[in-house]
């Protein structure tokens, strides 16, 4: 398949890369390699993203060496997991302070006797799961999230997964006359496909007002270590600035494909308070809805982020 962009005549070719046997660009980092940890052990669970961290008590204030190396285990494995940690919601802010500043949600609802910042997530045979697209939190805000921390209390016995996928092999891997051509385009992020339903056709209207869609470029340059990521997702982004719509569309939906793509993901098994830090700037995430009509209750705390460049 080939399109023509509408200011270069130059086609360029859109395979289904998934459909492409041999070897693939797989780097943890790009800005260090053969990082060492000493205050607590990594279990890998993917070559290059996603590990369990071990030997961390996560009910106790961090000392300032654990917390930089957790931040090294993060910025490396871009989601951090945490087994047998049972803590409260506040015992969650406090871990979620050590990486900056917390934002609130603007949509979902806080719930009942908990901190602003805590949303709560209580799929069962009421609220079916709805998580189940590819996505990068709050990306329709003009700073999106840099870091969230997803704490399960209840957890189906069988089902209820969670997929990361890693955006910097995705961009990795993409080919080069792909890079070239998306390498300064921007597209627009829009919170309306995803919670447009949520609201009265007046609150939409004020949301938009407050929330207009938002500009972020298609690769952005990880602040912290330097890497080039995609960024868009079928969630929220919803065209691309300057090309007209069949050829955004066919763009984004071939980008949009990339986290398919299994060697650039981790799946994890949700237990009873086990605790996943993701890094929201270098990955996307999946919550698979295949547990109905078994109850899952989770909590989520977001570290506020700074605008993609």
């Amino acid at each position: 398949m080939a399109i023509e962009f509408s200011n270069d005549p130059r086609p360029v070719h859109f395979e289904n890369r998934e459909d492409k046997e041999g070897p693939r660009i797989l780097r943890r980092r790009v800005d260090k390699e053969n990082q060492t940890f000493s205050l607590f052990n990594v279990k890998p669970l993917h070559p290059i993203i996603g590990a369990e961290i071990e030997g961390v008590d996560l009910s106790k204030p961090l000392s300032p060496q654990v917390k930089e190396e957790l931040n090294e285990a993060l910025l490396e494995w871009k989601v951090i997991f945490f087994r047998n940690q049972d803590i409260t919601s506040e015992q969650q802010i406090a871990f979620a302070r050590n990486f900056g500043d917390l934002e609130v949600h603007p949509f979902y609802n806080t719930p009942k006797n908990r901190a602003k910042e805590v949303i709560q997530f209580n799929r069962n045979k009421i609220e079916k799961g709805f998580e189940n697209i590819w996505h990068s939190d709050v990306s329709f805000r003009e700073k999106p999230a840099k870091a969230a921390i997803l704490r399960l209390i209840k957890v189906p016995p069988v089902g209820g997964d969670t997929l990361w996928a890693d955006m910097g092999a995705a961009y990795d891997n993409l080919p080069d006359k792909v890079k070239e051509r998306i390498d300064t385009l921007q597209a627009l992020h829009d919170f309306t496909p995803s919670f447009a339903h949520l609201m009265s056709p007046e609150e939409l209207l004020k949301r938009q007002e407050e929330y207009p869609a938002v500009a972020h470029p298609i690769v952005r340059t990880h602040p912290e270590t330097g890497r080039k990521l995609l960024y868009v997702n079928p969630s929220f982004t919803t065209r691309i600035i300057g090309l007209e719509e069949n050829e955004s569309e066919e763009l984004l939906q071939y980008l949009f494909r990339q986290t398919h793509i299994p060697e650039y993901q981790v799946r994890f098994h949700w237990e009873p308070n086990s605790i996943a830090f993701w890094d929201n700037r270098a990955t996307q995430h999946y919550a698979v809805s295949d547990y109905y009509p078994y109850e899952r209750l989770a909590e989520r705390v977001t570290v506020a982020g700074d605008r993609p460049f």
